[in-house]
């Protein structure tokens, strides 16, 4: 994608959002999200940290309350802002995610923009062109844990989630290959059903797992899901037994196999 297009799919998952959060009501905000620890409130608060950080805005001095859900040094660095917000009503929330994101963009469109400039991005150093899809992703991974935790599924027919579909597909040899190591001649096959959903195979050939040219006809093990399911699966939303137990996910050929690899799906948490 151009930098253009990339700047464009930044801006329409966070109009998306913006829209869900006008339609919401003081009790609708305070919902719990699937996000641990998160409510609807806190994932748009979390969204404002992250752009509040990369505008170069200070960190508010904050003590967080904790919790069992911050695991890590970005968990306890999110909570900060997550926490601060807390604070605020919910109006003034969605207000300043307003301001915050359309500051990033007006930057993002200024002129000449470098987007070769370096970079902090959540796998090391890189280049405003590298950080954008993971803003994209992280952003409608967060819209979708806000509407359904609200029960109000949408924007799954966009650029922001076929980039974010893309994201997660990208991962997919990793856990078939390393985390689960199947024998070599192990093909497993996917398929994703939903407005950008999508089929692919990955084979196991010398001990490393890489995307087939198509997907065969029969395949060791067939994992066939929704669009939902395989986010919810990817991000760490949700226990993998239960949601294997809900039958959302349609195994074919080694249920062993197939089971083991939902199980090590999440890639996030």
């Amino acid at each position: 994608m151009t930098d253009e297009a990339l700047v464009g799919a930044l801006d329409l998952v966070w109009t998306s959002l913006g829209e869900l959060g006008d339609t919401l009501s003081e009790r609708e905000w305070m919902i719990e999200t699937e996000c641990p620890g998160w409510t609807v409130a806190d994932t748009l608060a979390h969204i404002i940290g992250i752009e509040a950080t990369i505008l170069g805005r200070p960190t508010p001095d904050h003590e967080p309350a904790g919790g069992p859900h911050i695991k890590n040094d970005v968990g306890a660095g999110n909570e900060i802002w997550v926490d601060w917000y807390r604070q605020r009503t919910a109006a003034e929330v969605l207000t300043d995610f307003r301001v915050v994101t359309r500051e990033r963009l007006a930057h993002l469109r200024v002129q000449g923009y470098d987007f070769g400039a370096e970079s902090w991005t959540p796998v090391g150093p890189g280049t405003v062109r590298d950080l954008l899809p993971f803003r994209i992703f992280d952003s409608w991974i967060h819209e979708q844990d806000m509407r359904r935790g609200l029960g109000r599924p949408g924007d799954a027919d966009t650029e922001p989630a076929a980039l974010s579909l893309d994201r997660i597909q990208a991962v997919m040899p990793m856990v078939v290959g390393k985390r689960v190591s199947p024998p070599d001649g192990t093909v497993v096959a996917f398929t994703v059903t939903g407005p950008v959903g999508r089929s692919f195979a990955i084979a196991v050939t010398a001990g490393r797992a890489g995307f087939c040219d198509s997907v065969p006809a029969e395949a060791s093990a067939h994992l066939e899901m929704d669009t939902d399911t395989f986010v919810r699966l990817a991000s760490g939303r949700g226990d993998p037994e239960s949601i294997l137990g809900t039958g959302h996910v349609a195994i074919t050929g080694d249920p062993n196999l197939g089971r083991a690899v939902v199980g090590r799906m999440n890639f996030l948490f």
